[in-house]
């Protein structure tokens, strides 16, 4: 099964066109929503309005991802290395989800999408806190696509907290250390009962990892556009799934 290709269309470097197999999309892809700064400078124009913009860059993503059928979609919205930013762009960056909540939660509920959180909640002023826990709450039983806010989270923290919550059970004795296997390390992760990610995306010309979800994406594709977030639209979205498609994943094999 195809998608209609006046829909979902890419064009390579020959000019032609190719469709999206719907039947191979990826489950679960994870974005880094990065160049919201650069966006801005290029332009004259402060960094906040870069975030704003990657805010509506975030609208069409989700929509878009929705609509496609994808699953789980997962968005770096602020790492536990950004707290290290000037106070004036923090408190700008923790008012975007309260934002971004007030206008788009009627539209989340509406297409049966249902907010997730991986990150550490309470650390969160408490006007971000409540909107976030609000929008949990109202979208916990619906049953389309899953929409994982990484909000104050860092990968190397997530497995610290794991590692600390295992060794505590094995103080207590309630596991034995040989015990400890692969999806008992995942049991703990933000990410527990989720699809590890099929596809990364890192839009804004970097190459790099830069502390997200580093245990889930071992086998991950890569995909690194070199623009900026504000400007990633639907168009780049099927483009990386599209790339995706053209992937051999192996998983550390070979094919006979």
């Amino acid at each position: 099964m195809h998608y209609p290709l006046r829909a979902i269309l890419r064009r390579n470097k020959a000019g032609k066109t190719a469709s999206i197999n719907s039947d191979r999309l990826p489950a679960h892809i994870a974005i880094v929503m990065d160049g919201n700064g650069r966006w801005a400078k290029r332009r004259g124009l402060p960094r906040t309005a870069g975030h704003q913009a990657g805010m509506e860059a975030l609208k069409r993503v989700v929509r878009a991802a929705a609509e496609l059928g994808i699953k789980v979609l997962t968005v770096y919205a602020f790492s536990t290395e950004n707290w290290r930013r000037p106070q004036n762009e923090v408190e700008f960056l923790m008012r975007l989800p309260s934002e971004y909540l007030k206008t788009e939660l009627a539209e989340l509920k509406s297409k049966n999408i249902q907010l997730r959180l991986a990150g550490e909640l309470e650390e969160l002023p408490p006007h971000t806190r409540e909107a976030v826990k609000k929008a949990l709450s109202e979208t916990a039983a619906n049953t389309g696509m899953i929409l994982n806010f990484a909000l104050n989270y860092g990968s190397r923290a997530e497995l610290v907290q794991a590692v600390r919550k295992i060794a505590a059970m094995v103080a207590e004795g309630r596991i034995k250390p040989d015990d400890i296997e692969e999806k008992t390390v995942e049991s703990f992760l933000y990410t527990a009962g989720l699809p590890d990610p099929d596809l990364f995306i890192r839009p804004g010309g970097e190459t790099r990892l830069s502390n997200f979800l580093l245990w889930q994406s071992a086998y991950s594709e890569l995909w690194f556009p070199k623009i900026y977030w504000p400007d990633f639209n639907r168009h780049h979205l099927l483009e990386a799934i599209a790339t995706y498609q053209n992937r051999d994943r192996r998983y550390g094999g070979i094919r006979l």
